[in-house]
């Protein structure tokens, strides 16, 4: 399995649209929306005022022809009608109505829409006015071929105003979100400009007494109350890193004479030594912490294989009878520009795991060119611990009930972060945990979220 790069899986991205885009494209929308409406609502009532109209014309020339007949007992007189081709069939030639057009003697009385085919092989559509009586039958044909061409230039023109609306509303979106997003665009320019800054100037006198400006005095009192609460976090841990190294130097001292004696026997000469590399491990670990709080990088040239023999020689004196080899491969000579406290910290606590939680057989600090690796015969990690582990307060299944809150692994995964490290976790060949420490961009470590160091208990 790969060796991770984060402490933490990967997230997912969620793709997001741009409130400028998004403005845009709710002006385009609503232009495309109301135009296609209003275009087919334009053309619904065209088709519905012209039919009405084509079928009051030919229902008036239905009772002129009529009344025509009428007036000339029988006799019927030919008259000019308004776009209409007349038909008259008295009752001698009804019959030859059935026979040639069949589809007109079916037909009722009134308006209907009909379509034959031209002598060109084309449709041709008309309505047809259908009046029968027992005197005579009258069959109005209007052609609506004219009509239908003007239909068809109709609908391209309403076509062609929806693209030109629609282009007209992009404009109008594009310069209405201009207009909107430009004082939000200032104010993200201003806060840009602040970062960095312990002291960031008010934000709210920039802006009008509208939306923005609401927002930019929240921003404001949001920046006071956090300037604050950094204030008084910085304040905090510099009275705590002085007060807690008045008492370490006090202890050191006191240590120090005491070993200065050569009549203490060998007992409590362990006793004190083991006093002795606490307070050392507490003044690194309060070095390191103060780092972290002021996200600051120390600079040093800080020998990797000196504090691993340092950090082993520790825990070989808290073993006990514990049957575990702590020993060191490789060569030495690789230096990092760190604090020693910082790599003594990161590299303590990932030692400090393989050594607590293996119960047998060895610990192995291998000294890489770029990179140290711990490893171990311990029980090794579950699934769950790997994608956990780096969580602070989280402590693995095999943690049980040994001390620690499970924050050690969470101070290397920060102090990574701050200084380019990576950390990371690939199972042991047989059994067990390799953890490694690379100072430099990985080549070969390609990240893996499963996987993650050992838990800090």
């Amino acid at each position: 399995m790969p060796a991770a790069e984060s402490s933490k899986p990967r997230r997912h991205r969620r793709f997001r649209r741009r409130l400028r885009t998004r403005i845009i494209l709710s002006f385009v929308l609503l232009g495309f929306g109301l135009t296609v409406l209003f275009a087919y609502a334009t053309i619904v009532a065209r088709q519905r005022v012209e039919d009405q109209l084509v079928e009051d014309v030919m229902n008036r020339n239905l009772d002129e022809s009529w009344r025509r007949f009428a007036e000339s007992d029988g006799q019927v007189i030919g008259a000019p009608f308004e776009q209409v081709k007349a038909y008259y069939y008295l009752p001698d030639r009804f019959e030859s109505v059935r026979l040639n057009k069949p589809e007109w003697y079916a037909l009722p009385d009134g308006i209907h829409n009909i379509t034959d085919i031209g002598d060109d092989g084309r449709p041709y559509p008309f309505k047809l006015g259908v009046r029968k009586t027992p005197q005579v039958w009258f069959f109005l044909a209007y052609d609506m071929g004219q009509t239908a061409r003007a239909e068809v230039q109709f609908k391209r023109a309403v076509y062609g105003s929806i693209a030109v609306f629609t282009l007209f509303s992009l404009l109008v979106g594009w310069w209405s979100a201009s207009r909107v997003m430009s004082p939000v665009s200032e104010l993200a320019a201003r806060l840009r400009s602040y970062r960095g800054s312990s002291n960031p100037r008010a934000l709210a006198p920039h802006f009008p007494e509208d939306e923005v400006g609401e927002l930019a005095k929240a921003l404001d009192d949001y920046s006071g109350r956090l300037t604050e609460v950094v204030q008084r976090d910085r304040e905090f841990n510099a009275d705590v890193s002085h007060e807690l190294r008045t008492p370490l130097a006090i202890i050191r001292g006191s240590v120090e004479l005491m070993l200065s004696r050569p009549d203490m026997d060998e007992k409590t000469r362990t006793r004190i030594q083991r006093i002795q590399r606490a307070e050392q491990q507490c003044t690194d670990l309060i070095s390191a912490l103060l780092l972290l709080s002021r996200n600051e990088r120390g600079h040093g040239n800080t020998d990797v294989a000196r504090v691993v023999d340092q950090l082993l020689d520790a825990h070989r004196a808290t073993l006990g009878g514990k049957p575990l080899v702590l020993r060191v491969e490789g060569e030495g000579g690789v230096t990092v520009d760190s604090p020693e406290a910082a790599l003594s910290v990161a590299l303590g606590n990932l030692i400090g795991n393989a050594v607590k939680y293996t119960k047998d057989g060895e610990v192995v600090v291998r000294l890489l060119p770029d990179a140290v690796e711990v490893v171990d015969s311990g029980p090794g990690l579950s699934k769950e611990d790997a994608a956990r582990l780096f969580e602070r307060g989280y402590r693995g299944t095999h943690a049980g009930h040994s001390q620690g809150g499970g924050i050690g692994l969470s101070i290397v995964s920060r102090l990574c972060a701050l200084y380019g490290w990576q950390v990371g976790v690939r199972p042991g060949d047989s059994k067990g945990v390799v953890a490694t420490l690379r100072f430099s961009p990985a080549r070969d470590m390609p990240p893996d979220p499963s996987s993650a160091a050992p838990q800090d208990a």
